[in-house]
């Protein structure tokens, strides 16, 4: 036996195997008499017609049919004789068989690539530097103040804080009367976040009986079928009836309103304050987390790229497209599988690269969960969720809270080999478009 292999890629190769007749003459014989028990000929039983007969009726064509099951068994024992370690399916790409002489064949097939990986350590990444600002907590606290308010019957709109009963319908599109819109009654609450400043300024001073108008402009681009650009502009104006006005009427933020949305936390202002504020820094923290590994990975990849294996980037991204899928029909979204599959491919092959990349990383750095710190990890979430330690251990060795634990391992790892650079994040924006320009 000959064989040859060839690398196409990174994770693609394709084995070239030639194997002499004497090679593989017991095998097509069984392969032929198999072929043989289920060919009917008239006046012979099945399965019970001679060989030599058959050979005469079909020459070589139950060899040649052999021939491609045995070329797949030999492709099969080839790699594991030589640790080849094909993953996914492998196929057949050519295939020549000349009888009492040799078989020829070439099958193609995907391994996880041998990575050299380089550059994880040393790099610098700028990052956006949240800070919660006095006027996100004044924010915070609208919220509170609005989730608890009053309603007053009112006559007359004097400022923002009211709430309109309306009769809405559109009177125009792109300057042009429409008389056959049909009014839609809903509220209208001013303080809500996303109402236009125009439907503010227009609503004052009206009373009940009241209408006003407002303009909404619609502008996007959208693509052509050449591949280019067009931006849709439309207008739309909207006729408003008054029929009822309510003023919004606020409680004051005293000691049992604080209990109250707090559950109890905390009673004073300051206090609250303080517990919005570090609320909201958690959040950013947390974003700034994520934005850290994202840049981590992001230059990682680049600095050591390559073709990663189709078949696993092929079920990530079944993976993918299955979870959209899923969300649409709940949603009862429209949803296209072909496009979501062309959107989401480079996702499926990031997904993979890194998954690779980061395997060789833990190996190169020796980083791994060992069982005294998932035993120390079970010990500090016993307490706090009433699991018995032993059964805590358990379920971590066969749940992902290992592969997390791993995760945050090689984080931390990589945060500490390499510079975070906070960066206010105006700055960090600016120096991002002046980048892309």
């Amino acid at each position: 036996m000959e064989y040859n292999v060839l690398e196409l890629s990174s994770s693609e190769k394709e084995v070239e195997i030639k194997l002499q007749y004497d090679e593989i003459k017991k095998e097509i014989e069984e392969e032929v008499k198999k072929q043989s028990k289920k060919i009917q000929v008239p006046g012979f039983r099945k399965g019970k017609v001679p060989v030599s007969m058959l050979k005469k009726m079909y020459g070589d064509a139950l060899e040649y049919e052999a021939s491609e099951k045995i070329a797949n068994s030999f492709f099969w024992k080839v790699a594991e004789q030589n640790q080849l370690k094909p993953i996914g399916q492998p196929t057949m790409t050519d295939l020549k068989f000349d009888p009492e002489k040799e078989l020829f064949f070439k099958v193609k097939y995907e391994t996880i690539p041998v990575l050299n990986i380089k550059d994880y350590k040393g790099i610098s990444v700028d990052v956006p530097d949240f800070v919660v600002s006095d006027k996100e907590v004044e924010k915070e606290i609208g919220y509170i103040l609005n989730s608890n308010k009053s309603l007053e019957d009112a006559n007359e709109i004097i400022d923002s804080n009211f709430i309109i009963d309306a009769e809405v319908s559109l009177s125009e599109k792109n300057g042009e009367k429409i008389t056959d819109s049909k009014p839609e009654k809903m509220q209208i609450d001013l303080t809500a976040d996303g109402v236009a400043k125009e439907i503010i300024e227009n609503a004052k001073n009206k009373k009940t009986g009241d209408s006003f108008s407002f303009s909404y402009k619609d502008e996007h681009k959208h693509k052509l079928e050449d591949g280019t650009e067009d931006i849709h502009k439309e207008e739309y104006t909207y006729q408003v009836n008054v029929l009822g006005i309510k003023k919004i009427v606020l409680p004051e933020l005293n000691e049992e309103l604080i209990k109250k949305a707090t559950k109890d936390k905390v009673s004073t202002e300051s206090e609250l304050r303080e517990e919005i504020k570090k609320d909201i820094q958690n959040y950013y923290d947390q974003r700034t987390e994520e934005f850290v590994r994202g840049k981590l990975v992001s230059e990682i990849v680049k600095n050591n790229d390559f073709d990663p294996p189709k078949s696993l980037v092929n079920n990530i991204l079944e993976e993918y497209v299955k979870n959209e899928e899923e969300q649409s029909k709940k949603s009862k979204y429209p949803f296209n599988k072909e496009e979501t599959r062309k959107r989401l491919l480079k996702s499926a092959e990031s997904e993979v690269k890194w998954y690779l990349i980061k395997s060789e990383i833990n190996k190169n750095e020796n980083i791994a969960i060992t069982d005294d710190e998932i035993k120390e990890q079970a010990e500090k979430e016993a307490e706090k969720i009433g699991i018995p330690v032993d059964k805590l251990i358990n379920y971590y060795k066969t749940s992902n809270q290992s592969e997390r634990m791993l995760d945050k391992k090689l984080f931390d790892f990589l945060k500490s080999n390499n510079k975070i650079n906070m960066v206010h994040p105006d700055k960090l924006k600016a120096k991002q478009e002046a980048a892309n320009e």
